[in-house]
């Protein structure tokens, strides 16, 4: 008989479990007699159950593999095994004692169980989080949506289209002047994204003289999906302008980077 194999192959730890049938039980009672490789195997796979169990547990369960030892005619300090008789093992006990091994593991199962039922909520919670954000959104920009109508449904809002300027012939924006309210809704649908170290910047102008009153950068140009951005304007515009400027803006527009440029209609 290959004593290795016979280790290796998994039914001791069937037998500690309680698993095997009583005939497989018989077989492997008989084993442990005969070979002490097999004996120390079994004892060695109850101690590892022990412990296993024992770290989810606040008792001291070394006195279960003291009294198993007992019963099986072991002492804790002997390096030899002693040879087993029948009488001096109790198979009923045993018995019992592999399935409270068993009730013990169901028990960590349940553990593990009931960890993975709290990361399960954890995570639903996480996207109710979440789906409650993209609802407060969605609330949000139809609020915007609503309002934008209401400025392009208005006959008192002044509609300046701004065409493209110098070496940027196809660029275009649109803007709706809200005079009532002091402020501006630049539509740059057609600016393209602004390079690297780069941003937006809108422009009031008067004519006589020129003079160019800055309305702020647009620095989220990218990140709006529908480019459209309220500006507040208390200027008497005559004119709107968007210039390419370094991030942070600059004093005074650059007229070489001039994109769009737009006159007021006089009403």
């Amino acid at each position: 008989m290959d004593i290795n194999a016979y280790i290796t192959s998994g039914i001791l730890e069937l037998y500690v479990a309680g698993s095997l049938s009583e005939k497989e039980n018989a077989e492997v009672y008989e084993l442990m007699q005969k070979h002490p490789e097999i004996l120390k195997e079994v004892l060695e796979i109850e101690a590892a159950v022990i412990k296993l169990t024992a770290s989810t547990s606040q008792r001291n369960n070394d006195h279960i593999l003291q009294s198993v030892k007992q019963e099986l005619g072991i002492d804790r300090k002997q390096t030899k095994v002693v040879s087993l008789t029948k009488s001096k093992y109790n198979w009923i006990t045993y018995t019992g004692w592999a399935a409270s091994i068993a009730l013990a593991a169901g028990l960590l199962w349940t553990l593990n169980k009931n960890k993975e039922l709290k990361s399960d909520i954890q995570v639903a919670e996480t996207q109710q989080s979440l789906l409650e954000t993209q609802i407060e959104f969605s609330k949000n920009s139809l609020a915007e949506a609503n309002t934008l109508i209401s400025v392009l449904r208005d006959d008192n809002i002044s509609r300046i289209p701004l065409a493209g300027q110098g070496n940027f012939p196809d660029t275009y924006a649109k803007v709706y002047w809200d005079k009532d309210a002091n402020r501006i809704f630049l539509d740059a649908e057609g600016l393209p994204d602004p390079p690297e170290g780069k941003v937006y910047q809108v422009w009031s102008l008067t004519l006589n003289p020129l003079t160019p009153t800055s309305l702020g950068i647009i620095d989220d140009f990218i990140n709006d999906s529908n480019k459209i951005f309220e500006i507040e304007n208390a200027n008497k515009s005559e004119a709107f302008g968007i210039t390419l400027e370094p991030t942070g803006g600059s004093a005074t527009p650059t007229m070489e980077q001039l994109y769009t440029l737009g006159i007021v209609e006089s009403s």
